[in-house]
């Protein structure tokens, strides 16, 4: 597959290339430019024909709705919602097949811990800018899945946990499980279950099976073959 990852300063956007790039052809950008990254491309996201360039041949594309630079609320918004939405419209103008949105687990921040959430749930998300920029993105991916024009994969993802000897919180995803969910998104079919129709929107709740494990992955386990790793 030819894989675009986006958000290439961050972390886990480094660690998902190094993992797929051995059966993958990986290309990383970001809007800013990022030494020492492999196969980069620097793009705005605008609406323009070097954000269509980008995406044009692409099989998947790997978007993280965190916008990893600082910053006005204005801006940061910026990066969550136009700039996605000019990724993804170019991704649909090129016929790219599908879309994973990292997405947060945050957006269901305020609903009682002692419920069982799965994905059925309203969000919940507070008023925190970074959470509501996964909320705005999630909006967004879903009206462009819901003309069809291509198929999303929201992956909601809990908080990112890099050093497995550390006590994880109620809501915690290791990086390995992370990488893991990402590599089943690429080709799972997300419209099993729909007898009728296609479904090209997919919404799975991701994080690892830890103490006082917050939400349920059952439909990940379901539709994806998301699998935890042992501890």
């Amino acid at each position: 597959m030819n894989i675009l990852i986006t958000g290439a300063s961050a972390a886990i956007a480094r660690r998902l290339a190094s993992a797929l790039g051995d059966r993958h052809a990986v290309t990383l950008t970001d809007r800013a430019a990022v030494d020492g990254v492999e196969n980069f491309v620097r793009c705005d996201l605008d609406h323009d024909d070097a954000t269509s360039d980008l995406v044009r041949g692409m099989d998947v594309i790997i978007h993280s709705g965190r916008s990893e630079r600082g910053g006005s609320v204005s801006e940061r918004l910026d990066d969550a919602m136009r700039c996605l939405y000019n990724l993804v419209r170019a991704a649909c103008e090129e016929g790219t097949p599908r879309l994973i949105f990292l997405s947060s687990l945050a957006v269901m921040g305020r609903h009682d811990e002692r419920h069982a959430v799965t994905e059925c749930w309203r969000p919940a998300p507070t008023t925190d800018t970074e959470t509501l920029g996964f909320h705005m993105g999630e909006f967004i991916c879903r009206e462009f899945a819901r003309e069809h024009r291509i198929e999303v994969v929201c992956l909601r993802l809990g908080e990112l946990t890099w050093n497995s000897g550390e006590a994880p919180p109620s809501d915690g995803l290791y990086v390995e499980d992370a990488v893991h969910a990402v590599e089943r998104a690429l080709s799972a079919d997300i419209s099993e279950g729909y007898a009728d129709s296609r479904s090209y929107w997919g919404l799975f709740h991701i994080q690892s099976s830890v103490p006082n494990q917050r939400f349920l992955t059952t439909a990940a386990r379901t539709a994806l073959g998301y699998t935890l790793s042992a501890r």
